[in-house]
């Protein structure tokens, strides 16, 4: 919306601003878009929002605050994706792989929860809904080893809007590939969070730059509501009937 300042306006300069000048300020979006919600998962919020190192004490891969002030925005793009039955597609991590003698990991963390079941399960208000994707990732990005594309192919999707966590991570990677694979790409600003506040600003401020246009909800909210009965919504409907709760694929 006209007026709004986006994040990482406090942490570059004028030179910076002169540098951005060499690239177009939008590419746009296309008129056949799903949602991308990344990691969403439990071991980001925690049982309650607490400031971030207090939260780090029980909850090692927490973002704090951050992940519940983009609760309530999320909740909002999601519920419209879903009115407007635009394809809405979930990724957390696939832990049905992982063994003591391999093990892949989105990155080199090295400290995390004791119950990956409970870390990497939805957490209940972002959870995916009946007939949703769920994408089973083992790398950063949504795209890696996945079938991901398959589907979006299928569907006939060329625009995906991005929300999830975190900011410098998985949601960075996604947008990364999404832009090599030819995807008009959008990132909600107040729907994506990081643990760490620096990582968040630069990794928005890179994005829109170079990979995708970062806007406002209110934006987005506008955009999926121009874009309701595209095509590949009536055959998500048609499929849901035939769907139980959240199809997995890896």
């Amino acid at each position: 919306m006209t007026g709004q300042t986006h994040t990482w306006e406090d942490v570059i300069d004028d030179e910076i601003r002169a540098v951005t000048r060499n690239y177009a300020p939008r590419m746009g979006l296309r008129g056949r878009p799903a949602l991308l919600c990344i990691d969403n998962y439990n071991a980001v919020f925690g049982d309650r929002s607490q400031p971030l190192l207090e939260a780090m004490e029980r909850f090692p891969s927490t973002c704090g605050t951050a992940a519940w002030d983009a609760l309530a925005p999320t909740k909002q793009l999601m519920a419209m994706a879903r009115e407007a039955g635009i394809p809405v597609i979930h990724t957390t991590a696939d832990l049905a792989n992982r063994s003591s003698a391999a093990t892949t990991s989105a990155t080199k963390r090295a400290i995390g929860g004791r119950d990956p079941e409970w870390d990497f399960a939805h957490f209940p208000d972002l959870a995916p809904q009946s007939g949703e994707l769920l994408i089973r990732k083992t790398r950063a990005s949504a795209f890696y080893g996945t079938a991901l594309s398959a589907y979006l192919v299928q569907l006939g999707v060329d625009t995906l809007v991005i929300c999830g966590n975190s900011t410098s991570g998985c949601v960075r990677a996604s947008v990364n590939e999404a832009y090599m694979h030819g995807y008009s790409v959008a990132i909600v600003e107040e729907c994506v969070f990081d643990r760490n506040w620096l990582s968040h600003k630069v990794n928005l401020y890179d994005m829109n730059t170079k990979y995708g246009d970062v806007i406002f909800v209110d934006e987005a909210l506008e955009y999926l509501a121009n874009h309701t009965g595209w095509p590949a919504s009536a055959q998500l409907r048609n499929d849901r009937a035939l769907r139980t709760p959240a199809v997995a694929a890896r």
